[in-house]
């Protein structure tokens, strides 16, 4: 029992890891999807953490049922032989592109937050990058057993000061819910997040052959980004000033709880790796069904294009890429929803 417990965390803190990346764990995806609709931005995080919960789920049990390799076979499964095959060759460039903003984002970390070069940051991120992904799919669960814990642990403790400094007010400051922005915005949200996330989860499921343990995992995953989501976005709007900067959550932090303000840049740090390792890892595996080169050789090649792409500047990236996927993911999240589960066997 205490074994299945103990997988059960594993799989919830890989699926938190693999979405909490540059964007999301420095505040600037949550200011630009909910916190820029004021509160109404809070109902929008639990829309968007209910897909978490249940479409996270379903999108690891068919992958388990059907025991795909890499998301190649998922969206094969969901959108059929042509369609399926576009979405991949798309997937594949927005990997790409969200990898480079994931590297960038690691700049920005070092450059805003601990007054050293931008290349410092993007250039320690790629050689720890290197490192975890030499041990392949225990890498990648590992740093997320270290990393999440302690995201969780923060943001919990900022939203708590947040309410307990900002009141009720805080949450319901501008509260309308006429403006259907919120709506659209966080169902794209959760899209790009899920479309991008099966790079790591499906050769995750595949690995799993008890399918309760797999379902439990994925709803707790699915809880605790809905938990970080709001923490953060609730901090945001207490410290609205914070929406400035290029790592919001950093500012929010030294405004709230000072104390902690270099172990959370740390943890924001530790996430933007995950991310970069997690998303590696998917296209590593998909990739390699093509090219017969060694894997490490494969995993340097990619994030020697993502390097290069970083330099476009994180801020950029993000305004350009992020919306985009979010439409696009949309096609994958109606096929997700609509689409029944495969039989067992």
């Amino acid at each position: 029992m205490q074994n299945k417990s103990f997988i059960i965390v594993q799989i919830a803190f890989v699926y938190v890891g693999t979405v909490v990346g540059a964007g999301f764990a420095t505040g600037k995806e949550i200011v630009e999807f909910f916190t820029r609709f004021g509160a109404a931005g809070t109902i929008g995080i639990l829309l968007a953490g209910s897909l978490f919960i249940h479409l996270g789920t379903k999108l690891m049990v068919i992958a388990s049922r059907i025991q795909a390799p890499s998301f190649k076979e998922l969206n094969l499964f969901l959108l059929g032989k042509h369609a399926g095959q576009a979405v991949n060759a798309v997937m594949l460039l927005l990997l790409f592109g969200v990898t480079s903003v994931m590297v960038s984002g690691a700049g920005a970390i070092f450059e805003e937050r601990l007054a050293l070069p931008h290349s410092v940051g993007v250039l320690i991120s790629i050689l720890l990058t290197l490192i975890i992904m030499a041990k392949g799919l225990h890498g990648v669960v590992g740093v997320n057993m270290l990393v999440v814990p302690m995201l969780l642990l923060l943001s919990l403790v900022v939203m708590t000061s947040s309410i307990t400094e900002g009141g009720l007010k805080t949450v319901l400051t501008g509260f309308r819910l006429s403006d259907s922005g919120w709506a659209v915005s966080s169902v794209c949200y959760a899209a790009y997040n899920l479309g991008l996330a099966q790079a790591v989860l499906v050769p995750l499921a595949a690995e799993i052959k008890d399918e309760n343990v797999l379902k439990k995992g994925g709803r707790l995953g699915g809880l605790i980004l809905m938990i970080i989501m709001l923490g953060s976005h609730l901090a945001l709007l207490y410290v609205p000033g914070a929406v400035k900067f290029e790592v919001p959550m950093a500012e929010v932090m030294n405004t709230v709880f000072s104390a902690a303000y270099y172990l959370y840049v740390l943890v924001i740090f530790g996430e933007v790796l995950t991310s970069i390792i997690g998303n590696l890892y998917g296209m590593e595996r998909l990739l390699s069904q093509f090219f017969k080169v060694p894997r490490m050789v494969m995993i340097a090649i990619i994030l020697a294009v993502c390097f290069f792409l970083s330099f476009i500047g994180y801020g950029k990236l993000i305004s350009a890429i992020y919306p985009v996927i979010g439409y696009i993911s949309l096609l994958f999240l109606g096929a997700l929803l609509l689409k029944k589960k495969p039989k067992r066997g």
